[in-house]
């Protein structure tokens, strides 16, 4: 007959081990995570043990198993690799009405050590009819699947409240944190931007509330203000929002507008970061943002308008003269000027450069060429956003790892 599976609370509660080796190393650091007290009955213990008995958190006799050890006792480990002592602890711990697990001997066991996994609040444990190395593996695939958000583990009855700015990496879904992927799974209504990973919207829920919060450039959006109201509205509803951002939430996202517009209406914010694109592309297409000897420093610059726009803030003048990489985003389409000023400014005109559109998705392509003429071949190339555009000699350091792979080819 299969055991009957129950979660002990220790917390406060006398928990005996009987052996010092490796298996009780293993079991003793669980059981203390769960608040018991502790004893180990041993001759002698691993060097891991030892650290927690010298730390005061674990009480050690150095001495074989007594009858009598099992007194006071709620749980008893028989952990030693002598059999008899083992047959002889279960029995003392039977005698006493104690549940005991033995370790070398699943079926004489009154109860197993299932293996276990925490994910959040969530407690997993399986036991797999006493095979440790099957429960292991099930184990781990479950906390998998629970911290990436592929098993539906919605909150029922103490479910998340507010929002949460997400940002969802550079596009690829697989980038997304364990965090965000966790919270997309809690919530009730999801508010996406156009350049969150998309992917992850197909897996929600079918009464999820999704609403499409795009910023389409010279096309159709939804203004910020309108995007702050719903967020508040959704919240004050008593659901739990999920604010879907492509990238990081606060690198040119805007999030820091809804962090101060829930703050002021009184609502919870959870911010989880995400992998921003200014890194993750150039990566992606093989381009190190810093390497030793080449940059020592790189500046992420938003160019919504152009260098020449009263609008701008950006100090290109500095960035030129600069020998660090520059990342620039939604550049593509003013690339032209911004190439002109860069190099009106001191930049030389053989500065190589890239430019990478749909980074880290399967329809990432690239385009590279010097400063002076990166423009006329992303244009030639039918290059359109969403692309990032890397200025810099680390360039030099892509191109010199994809000739190396080359070489090395049969």
């Amino acid at each position: 007959m299969g055991p009957y599976l129950l979660g002990l609370r220790l917390s406060g509660r006398r928990v005996l081990v009987v052996g010092g080796g490796r298996v009780a190393q293993r079991r003793v650091p669980a059981l203390l995570e769960a608040g018991a007290e502790v004893t180990v009955v041993s001759p002698s213990v691993t060097p891991a043990l030892d650290d927690l008995i010298a730390a005061g958190r674990v009480t050690w006799h150095a001495r074989p198993y007594e009858v009598g050890d099992c007194d006071g006792a709620w749980l008893v480990q028989a952990c030693t690799d002598d059999r008899s002592a083992n047959t002889a602890i279960a029995a003392e711990a039977e005698a006493k009405r104690v549940w005991c697990v033995r370790a070398d001997d699943k079926e004489a066991s009154a109860a197993w050590t299932p293996a276990t996994g925490r994910v959040d609040e969530i407690n997993v444990a399986v036991t797999a009819g006493g095979d440790p190395r099957r429960a292991a593996g099930i184990r781990d695939a479950v906390v998998e699947a629970l911290r990436d958000g592929t098993v539906d583990a919605r909150r029922n009855r103490t479910k998340p409240v507010g929002v949460a700015l997400v940002g969802g990496g550079p596009g690829d879904p697989g980038l997304i944190t364990v965090r965000g992927r966790q919270l997309l799974a809690q919530a009730d209504v999801v508010v996406a931007d156009r350049l969150a990973p998309r992917a992850l919207l197909d897996e929600l829920a079918p009464d999820v509330e999704l609403i499409d919060a795009a910023k389409v450039p010279y096309g159709r959006s939804l203004s910020q203000e309108t995007i702050n109201e719903l967020l508040v509205d959704r919240a004050r509803q008593g659901k739990f929002v999920v604010r879907l951002k492509g990238g990081d939430p606060f690198v040119f996202g805007r999030g820091g507008e809804e962090l101060i517009a829930c703050a002021r209406s009184g609502i919870p914010v959870l911010v989880v970061p995400g992998i921003t694109s200014a890194v993750a592309v150039p990566g992606a297409a093989g381009v190190p943002v810093t390497h030793r000897g080449v940059s020592q420093e790189f500046h992420v610059i938003s160019v919504h308008v152009a260098p020449d726009d009263p609008k701008s803030t950006v100090d290109w003048p500095a960035l030129a003269r600069s020998q660090g990489t520059l990342v620039l985003m939604m550049a593509v389409e003013r690339l032209a000027k911004v190439a002109e000023a860069l190099i009106r400014d001191g930049r030389p005109p053989e500065t190589p450069a890239m430019v990478v559109q749909d980074g880290t998705l399967p329809t990432q392509r690239a385009v590279t060429a010097s400063l002076s003429t990166v423009a006329d071949r992303v244009s030639a190339a039918g290059i359109r956003p969403p692309a990032i555009v890397i200025v810099g000699d680390v360039v030099r350091v892509g191109q010199e790892v994809e000739m190396v792979r080359a070489e090395r080819l049969p």
